[in-house]
């Protein structure tokens, strides 16, 4: 979810834009042509207004504004991204949820940016992914006004699908880099330093990634007021506290970028019960955890 500092390769075309609210850059050999540039902002364009939470008139507006709930069709490629929620739903005991969406907007995540926190005054009644949604395939249905944040693993997703895009455009060495969430693909590897969650001048450590994601979440990316940010524990509507930074490397970005969120919750050998990924997390004391199946380094 947050930077990553990728080493560039020598001369090498970077093409630039902005996506998700934040930078993004591909990185290939060779200029990308006009026509799949123009092709790439479309989808970008077109993911916008099915994911946002902050664009007035996205798929997911129209559910946080529906009164009565109803019935919302997602694209085919949401069904794969919301069968990840409901796996990391369950393997985190209902901490990774979808409607946490709800209690980023409260805390003044919200779609103005607000940053001021508003309290109700009264007890809330905690959402549920699990309960309070109801779905079939890429269809979902509601029975009340719910705030979907689809930022656990989106970006991710958004990643995928443009590295898709290169292959079909015959693209074989490029990397995507989603402001950190980095997708590569290529015969030589890619050198990433790991940014330290707290000084983005120093790293904790560094990976080779070769034909595989490198996804990452920290604390410090989102944060406003006093010990506001936006990895918030769904069973509570809080933000963590013990877990300040995680890594993870996986086969592709929506995974590697879910489960990256999953890991300020849960062990690792819990997620490894259903995945394969290898990654780090950082602990609010400045310890580091570190599968055995690491390809890296890291220093602390």
């Amino acid at each position: 979810m947050d930077r990553q500092l990728p080493e560039r390769s020598r001369g090498s075309s970077v093409y630039q834009f902005d996506a998700t609210g934040t930078s993004w850059e591909i990185e290939t050999p060779e200029p990308l042509g006009t026509a799949l540039q123009q092709r790439i902002r479309r989808r970008v364009q077109s993911f916008e207004a099915i994911y946002s939470r902050f664009q007035p008139d996205s798929l997911l507006a129209q559910l946080a504004d529906a009164p009565q709930g109803g019935r919302f069709e997602f694209p085919a490629e949401a069904t794969g991204l919301f069968d990840l929620y409901d796996r990391l739903h369950t393997l985190t005991e209902g901490a990774l949820d979808p409607l946490v969406g709800g209690d980023l907007e409260r805390l003044g995540y919200d779609r103005s940016y607000s940053l001021v926190p508003v309290s109700t005054g009264q007890q809330l009644t905690r959402l549920s992914w699990a309960r309070d949604v109801r779905r079939e395939g890429s269809v979902l249905t509601t029975r009340r006004p719910l705030v979907l944040d689809l930022g656990a693993a989106g970006k991710g997703l958004l990643v995928d699908l443009l590295a898709g895009f290169l292959r079909e455009a015959g693209q074989t060495r490029f990397v995507v880099d989603g402001s950190g969430d980095l997708r590569h693909a290529g015969p030589a590897g890619l050198q990433v330093g790991l940014e330290h969650p707290f000084n983005p001048r120093l790293v904790i450590g560094a990976v080779t990634l070769q034909n595989r994601a490198l996804c990452a979440s920290a604390i410090n990316r989102r944060a406003w007021g006093d010990g506001l940010h936006h990895v918030l524990d769904a069973r509570s509507g809080r933000p963590v506290e013990a877990v300040v930074a995680t890594w993870v490397i996986a086969d592709e970005a929506v995974i590697a970028d879910g489960l990256a969120t999953a890991l300020f919750f849960t062990a690792p050998d819990v997620l490894a019960q259903e995945y394969a990924f290898s990654g780090v997390r950082m602990f609010a004391d400045g310890r580091a955890e570190v599968s055995g199946n690491f390809d890296g380094e890291v220093f602390t």
